[in-house]
């Protein structure tokens, strides 16, 4: 039996001619459908292709036991900003990564040749990729495409402005070096089904600066990137660390906070020269210090504050402040010590023989005995010189009372005349105690006085190798810092 007979038997009459007649329609219909949708643009038959029955709900991949595995890549553009106090840093990035996406394939010769297009980042699969050390959304401009190539390549390249927290050690300021680390990972997903791998190689990225802005405070060192897997609450998760370290230039803080410091602790030293026995050191010293204290007020601002932490050069600044406390207290005893009133005792003995004696030779003082040989031979010059010329009036005065008393004896009776005489030998008693006791207190006052002299000599010495022992130690980490 034909086919045609048996189509007979089977179908009905009039259904086989509306077949006849559907069949050539349809396959008309689909010939003007696929001649229509030939000449539409290649970039609107891909896009419809690819987003035609796609799910961005679910990972892109053919096999669920396919781990996706997304390549990141992180080069810093700019150190915004470094907040010591809340230590947070602020960064600006590139950031590229680039996964593989299963549904998004396609041959470029069915379309003209397109070996890649770009979609709405959000009409399709994005990984859950985030650093953990985020504190605050930053100022971003939004990329809203992706790059896909025919093989399912996906790449997203976006730049971001990062608010991160950074434990941040100031004490080095302004020689500080700061390591703040950037870690991406999956926040949901675990490496069964997303896994995270650098892009370059960690040499590429430790070494490219290409794109850094180097003209402002801090400078990029390196980026050194380092993969971990780690395990929580039984499921283990992948993370990409990035580790940006960074370094402050230190000469504007050299400039406007040491070298101030430094003239005014040059300035009290040089005010030890100044002679203890006058005020206009202490003056000078007192002025020095409200003046450090005005620098300490301006500069408050500038320096870091933390609550766990004081850096180095505030540490600097109140030692100084001390040091300068201390000369002046110095000073203020010196100039006490050579100003002594008269009813003070000579110096003691003992004092004589650890000052005089052997502290001079201490400090190689060669020319002190001299001074003192001098100054007794003159002060014993003077005191004879003194006690001949008493001597010489009170013996003139003896005689001229006696030659007086012989020529007034006949006008004046003898009593009164003795009375006289008495009185004018009393005066005289009075003056040459008096001159006794003014050269005491001269005595007096230049044995304190050279005492003082030596003493200050003593104190400025050890001040200065104080000083120059504090100032060589942080000059020396300060220089270390700096080349490390």
């Amino acid at each position: 039996m034909s086919y045609r007979k048996l189509l007979d038997t089977m179908v009905p009459r009039r259904c086989w001619i509306r077949h006849s007649v559907l069949v050539p329609a349809l396959l008309m219909f689909s010939a003007a459908n696929r001649t229509e949708n030939s000449s539409a643009p290649a970039l609107l038959r891909l896009s419809d292709k690819l987003m035609g029955g796609y799910k961005k709900g679910v990972r892109p991949v053919l096999d669920w036991r396919q781990t996706t595995t997304v390549f990141i890549d992180v080069m810093v553009y700019a150190i915004l900003g470094v907040d010591e106090k809340n230590q947070v840093l602020t960064t600006y990035i590139w950031y590229r990564q680039f996964w593989v996406d299963e549904f998004l394939t396609w041959n470029p010769e069915e379309y003209e040749n397109v070996s890649q297009i770009s979609i709405p980042t959000e009409k399709i699969w994005v990984p859950d990729i985030l650093i953990n050390e985020f504190v605050d959304v930053g100022k971003s401009p939004d990329i809203p495409y992706v790059y896909v190539n025919h093989v399912g390549r996906v790449q997203n390249y976006k730049p971001i402005q990062v608010v991160t927290a950074c434990s941040l050690n100031i004490y080095n300021f302004p020689f500080d070096l700061q390591n703040c680390s950037l870690t991406f990972t999956s926040w949901l997903h675990t490496i069964q089904d997303i896994n995270v791998s650098l892009w370059r190689t960690p040499e590429e990225v430790k070494e490219d600066k290409s794109v850094f802005m180097n003209k402002g405070e801090w400078e990029l060192l390196y980026v050194l990137s380092q993969y971990r897997m780690f395990v929580a609450n039984e499921d283990s998760f992948a993370e990409m660390k990035f580790h940006v370290v960074i370094k402050r230039r230190p000469l504007f803080y050299a400039v406007n906070l040491l070298l101030p410091s430094m003239f005014l602790m040059v300035m009290d030293i040089i005010g030890f020269y100044l002679p203890p026995d006058s005020g206009e050191r202490v003056s000078f010293k007192i002025t020095l210090l409200l003046g450090y204290s005005v620098f300490l007020i301006i500069v408050s601002d500038t320096l870091p504050a933390t609550a766990i932490g004081t850096p180095l050069i505030g540490v600097y600044f109140v030692v100084c402040m001390a040091l300068l406390v201390i000369s002046l207290t110095e000073t203020i005893l010196i100039v006490r010590l050579v100003h002594k009133q008269d009813l003070q005792p000579h110096v003691p003995e003992w004092v004589k023989k650890l000052v005089l004696e052997k502290i001079t030779v201490l400090l190689c003082i060669r020319d002190k005995q001299k001074f003192s040989a001098s100054r007794m031979h003159s002060s014993n010059m003077s005191r004879q010189v003194e006690n001949s010329s008493t001597a010489k009036l009170a013996h003139y005065n003896t005689e001229n009372a006696k030659d007086y008393e012989g020529s007034i004896g006949a006008i004046l009776p003898t009593k009164e005349s003795s009375v006289v005489v008495d009185s004018i030998l009393h005066e005289i008693a009075s003056i040459r105690q008096y001159l006794e006791k003014r050269d005491e207190y001269r005595d007096i006052a230049k044995e304190w006085l050279q005492v003082g002299y030596v003493l200050d000599v003593l104190l400025f010495r050890v001040y200065l190798v104080a000083v120059l022992a504090y100032t060589i130690t942080l000059a020396t980490m300060w220089s270390y810092w700096q080349q490390a």
